[in-house]
């Protein structure tokens, strides 16, 4: 579908202003482009280690308006600069120039994927994106036991092309035993629950705060041919199945004592460090002793952090693998 973009350059002590203005005039959802320092709670909603670096902040912001082809621009702009004269005293909305382009919504939710390839992980798992054709590169890689995982992402984290992923499905295959339950936290699109069940796990059980990565996980899980559902309430899935819920274990107290019985053989949490190290304090209670618990998605500087918080948790360290500047720790319970 296509959308006529309207893009206002004003001030960022405008936006608010501006967002009041819009939805008098019926305008539901814009987008902004500053320059503005991101505040400690932004940074932490992010769930990213390393922050982009921005331009100086010199007050200029950019509006974006989204509305359909035949809406008349001209009319719009008079509307909107009819309305903030009622604001003009409070603050200086900028030059308010006007840009109007013509978008199509295939190029924000499609143009990723023509950089989104097969790849292999190593030698014998290859992860083929659901719209592209894979073809054994060589006689090697096609012999029986090649391991192909299809995933599309949309619009949740994880299509195995980053070294964290790379590093817990490396330790997966390593480490994971035939007949294994795994359970995964912050489940993404489903990428290493399925890697799991295609390593030879009995079942998976995974989670995630995001409800989009819940039912992403569901439909990547059944493109590969895995049974698998969304429940409400944690329960235990059944040989050769996968289950996925949308929780938080660092602030649901309940999903934490119905996971406690869960008794899973292998934890694997592809996260950040920052929220690895309080899962450590808790990812204990929902696995057999003796149980693996894999841990990615550090970078570098926080590897001895996460090392101490693992320590004192009651695991010992069984492997520390690193990928360029990422690590992956590997610890039993």
């Amino acid at each position: 579908m296509k959308w006529k973009k309207l893009r206002l350059e004003t001030t960022t002590a405008a936006l608010d202003y501006l967002g009041a203005v819009a939805m008098e005039l019926g305008l539901e959802g814009f987008e902004i482009e500053d320059n503005v320092p991101l505040t400690q709670e932004e940074k932490e909603k992010m769930f990213i280690d390393i922050l982009p670096e921005l331009p100086e902040d010199k007050g200029i912001a950019y509006v974006s308006f989204y509305v359909e082809p035949d809406t008349d621009e001209k009319e719009l702009e008079d509307q909107l600069r009819s309305s903030i004269e009622d604001y003009a005293e409070l603050c200086d909305f900028g030059t308010m120039k006007l840009e109007v382009s013509l978008e199509d919504d295939n190029n924000w939710i499609n143009n990723w994927k023509e950089f989104f390839k097969p790849f292999r992980i190593d030698e014998s798992i290859v992860i083929k994106p659901t719209w592209e054709e894979y073809v054994p590169d060589d006689a090697a890689s096609s012999k029986k036991d090649e391991i192909v995982i299809e995933i599309d992402p949309g619009t949740a984290f994880g299509t195995g092309a980053h070294e964290t992923t790379k590093l817990c499905i490396l330790a997966l295959k390593k480490y994971m035993k035939n007949g294994e339950r795994v359970l995964d936290l912050g489940c993404g699109s489903g990428i290493l629950s399925i890697a799991a069940m295609k390593l030879g796990a009995d079942s998976a059980f995974g989670v995630d705060i995001d409800e989009i990565a819940v039912d992403t996980s569901v439909e990547n899980s059944s493109v590969n041919k895995i049974p698998a559902a969304r429940c409400e309430k944690v329960r235990i899935p059944g040989s050769g199945e996968l289950m996925f819920i949308k929780g938080n274990v660092l602030s649901d107290a309940g999903l934490c004592e119905d996971l406690a019985g869960f008794e899973a053989d292998t934890v694997v949490a592809n996260i950040l460090a920052d929220v690895i190290i309080p899962m450590s304090g808790k990812v204990g209670a929902f696995m057999k002793k003796g149980g693996l618990f894999i841990s990615s998605g550090i970078i570098n500087t926080k590897e001895e952090a996460v090392k101490e918080a693992i320590l004192e948790n009651g695991f010992e360290i069984v492997e520390i693998l690193h990928m360029n500047d990422w690590v992956s720790i590997v610890a039993r319970k």
